[in-house]
């Protein structure tokens, strides 16, 4: 049963004669990790904003078709029902921390005090949020002492804290160096386990390719195609819309090598298996 779905989406920014999104339908059921890939300017950021619904309830515009969640069309949706339902996670955590809190702490019951949560649930459900994304040694520490993976996470759990049943992550770790990233995903990989719907817009194919169940591939404000990891990055064609697949996708590719249902692998472990195989046919 779908519990997101796109119909006939189309969004165009004001003052612009292009459409950021261009004709966009597709449906994801409860608890996917769907993954959004495409070159600047292809529609990722409007898309995410679509679905947490900035577009066009924050950001005006020319906006056709819809957007629902769990039903509840996203367009002129309550600003107190939707933040239930979805949560938004910026690319760089500093857009996303108040600078008034004065403790992680404090910076994550931010969003439940605007909700109005009763102070004992409130205290509930941030120790759960700190501790699932393992931050709770910080929680005394001034937000802007953290280092950006820290920071992030602080971010993700504010937005856990509230408990979307959606979770929206714009290119979350461009910002950050490489222990930042692995401490970003690692904590994305445990929400989706938690039975959260994950959406993210990365550049990080390999990362992607590893933690999607599916990927949204978008060309200039179209969509080109909603597949596996596996279909997505075997596709022939995809130079033309700015995507570089795997390394371990293009490895394979260069090798001439296949798994049985004619993809090519898209993780390392998947590439280790094939290739072990093909030395034991020769």
């Amino acid at each position: 049963m779908a519990y997101v779905t796109a119909q006939h989406l189309k969004y165009q920014y004001p003052g612009s004669s292009d459409l950021a999104l261009n004709d966009i339908s597709f449906s994801v059921r409860p608890g996917e990790f769907i993954g959004i890939v495409g070159k600047n300017g292809s529609g990722k950021s409007s898309l995410c904003q679509a679905i947490a619904g900035l577009i066009p309830n924050f950001y005006k515009g020319a906006y056709g078709g819809k957007l629902l969640i769990d039903e509840m069309e996203v367009r002129g949706a309550d600003a107190g029902a939707l933040c239930s339902k979805v949560g938004i996670v910026f690319q760089n955590p500093f857009n996303q921390v108040t600078g008034a809190k004065l403790t992680v702490y404090e910076e994550i019951a931010f969003g439940l005090e605007n909700l109005g949560i009763p102070r004992e649930e409130m205290k509930r459900r941030m120790e759960e949020a700190m501790e699932l994304l393992h931050i709770s040694q910080y929680k005394e520490r001034y937000p802007f002492d953290l280092s950006g993976g820290q920071m992030q996470r602080m971010a993700i759990a504010g937005i856990l804290a509230m408990r979307p049943e959606v979770m929206v992550l714009d290119e979350p770790v461009s910002q950050l160096d490489p222990q930042g990233r692995r401490e970003v995903f690692e904590a994305v990989r445990l929400l989706s386990r938690q039975g959260i719907t994950i959406f993210m817009a990365e550049h990080n194919m390999e990362q992607i390719a590893d933690f999607s169940d599916r990927i949204i591939l978008l060309h200039e404000g179209r969509l080109v195609c909603v597949d596996t990891p596996r279909a997505v990055f075997s596709r022939d064609d995809l130079a033309q819309y700015g995507v570089q697949p795997p390394v371990f996708t293009r490895l394979a590719r260069n090798a001439g090598v296949r798994l049985e249902d004619g993809t090519y692998p898209v993780t390392l472990e998947e590439a280790e298996e094939l290739f072990a195989a093909k030395r034991r046919m020769e």
